[in-house]
């Protein structure tokens, strides 16, 4: 799964990255233009995201903003439950699952997406761009040449931790994963599409954010799997 989610994704960048006009289409069907100033220079692109200002968006993006915490907070409580419920021996499986979960949330959202690209990728967002009334020169999905400095587009902070919350469906039992796991996922799919939607990032950063964070979640479980194995091999 890991190699397959690994392949996917860089072929998607390559996709993104060879027609860049898939991007732009999509930003163009969200933006609204609208006439510029008479003092505007010549040639300037006037027009806003609409959906940027909508009430009941921001109100659904602050309460999916608050549940990678809350999910953070659930699994470090099992956690301790299990310690305290097997004493030594509370490395269970599931355990080994929740602390992988917790990792990759560390390694993917927070060191690859925010600490790495996101600082030094250098993309612009749609709404910061000329061709939607910003300033900077529009630049493709996988390039460093944006002049874009701090908190840029390229990938999706927001996307990654949708992606994350859609993988701890797999970690629900299996009476929770209906009445949990649905919505979970369609949470999970809201927190990338939202953000295209306001002009906050391209399709392509929603997608790869959103995909970039199951890629690490595959990996993270693929090395427990190994060490377990390893460990019972050894015993």
């Amino acid at each position: 799964m890991f190699l397959a989610l690994f392949v996917l994704w860089w072929t998607l960048l390559f996709v993104f990255y060879r027609f860049p006009g898939i991007d732009l289409a999509v930003a163009k069907s969200v933006f609204t233009a609208e006439p510029c100033a008479s003092t505007s220079p010549v040639g300037n692109v006037c027009g806003t995201f609409a959906l940027a200002k909508n009430p009941l968006l921001r109100m659904v993006r602050n309460v999916t903003l608050a549940l990678p915490y809350i999910a953070i907070l659930v699994l470090f409580a099992a956690l301790i439950s299990s310690r305290y419920k097997y004493g030594a021996g509370w490395r269970t499986l599931k355990a080994d699952q929740y602390i992988a979960a917790l990792i990759s949330l560390g390694v993917g959202c927070g060191l690859i997406v925010n600490a790495l690209l996101k600082t030094y990728g250098g993309r612009p967002r749609p709404r910061s761009t000329d061709l939607f009334g910003g300033s900077l020169d529009f630049v493709q999905a996988g390039s460093f040449a944006g002049r874009c400095l701090a908190n840029c587009s390229f990938v999706s902070g927001e996307a990654s931790s949708g992606g994350w919350l859609l993988c701890l469906v797999l970690l629900l039992p299996p009476r929770l994963r209906f009445s949990v796991g649905i919505p979970l996922a369609i949470i999970s799919i809201m927190m990338p599409v939202m953000r295209v939607m306001t002009g906050a990032h391209y399709l392509s950063d929603a997608v790869l954010g959103w995909l970039l964070s199951l890629v690490v979640f595959a990996a993270a479980m693929a090395s427990i799997d190994f060490l377990r194995s390893g460990t019972q091999a050894k015993s």
